[in-house]
């Protein structure tokens, strides 16, 4: 039998909307939405709506209320904000044999797929990455070494692999910091294996850059934490 409509409330109507924004990029993470009073003009609702809403949207992770200040976008996918809560409780040796699975897969398909532009964005961290080596400057090597690990998952051209991965980021930021000491020393020697893994993905060479990639992260499990 047909099934009757279901009339929607207008809480369900302003979730959606602010869903929307987010998940279009409309409204960017990071960035301030706009206020209450902005979003009751432009939404044609009451404010108790608008509130609801919002805060279906915070108890989820996507936005985060920061009194007198805003309310901001915290991530554009609940899925991602799931993981993310998952991998916060989840054993070391665990999150690293799942990121084995995935850096070895993003090397493969990057080398297969080859993007140019994303290549050069690749080197042009590596570059930045060294020269914070060099320099001593622990934040900027763990932005840069983050950053050449975003572009290598960007260029397998694998947008679902991106968006598992996008929620191990802080995982990885946290990895690399707790052993930048050791990281930035190895960067100084012919052992550092993420130049092996660039001229991999650029010759589409798989095999080479799959085992680079596994050779990072097991180099990267020995390193003391400091």
């Amino acid at each position: 039998m047909v099934q009757p409509i279901q009339r929607r409330s207008l809480v369900d109507t302003v979730v959606d909307r602010l869903q929307s924004e987010i998940a279009s990029g409309a409204w960017p993470v990071g960035s301030r939405i706009p206020t209450e009073a902005e979003l009751v003009a432009a939404l044609g609702v009451s404010r108790p709506s608008v509130r609801e809403g919002v805060r279906a949207h915070a108890q989820l992770g996507l936005l985060e209320t920061r009194q007198g200040d805003g309310t901001y976008v915290m991530a554009s996918d609940p899925t991602e904000v799931a993981l993310r809560r998952a991998l916060h409780d989840a054993d070391p040796g665990e999150v690293f044999a799942v990121r084995r699975a995935l850096d070895a897969l993003a090397a493969v398909q990057a080398a297969e797929n080859g993007d140019s532009e994303i290549l050069a964005l690749m080197e042009a961290s590596l570059a930045a990455r060294q020269d914070a080596a060099d320099r001593g400057d622990g934040d900027a090597f763990v932005e840069h070494d983050v950053a050449f690990h975003l572009y290598v998952v960007k260029a397998s051209g694998n947008a679902l692999l991106g968006g598992i991965y996008a929620s191990f980021v802080t995982s990885l930021r946290n990895s690399i910091t707790q052993r930048r000491v050791g990281s930035m020393a190895l960067a100084e020697s012919p052992d550092d294996q993420h130049e092996t893994l660039f001229h991999a993905i650029r010759t589409g060479d798989g095999q080479a850059a799959r085992d680079a990639a596994l050779n990072i992260i097991e180099r990267s499990e020995q390193l003391p934490q400091s």
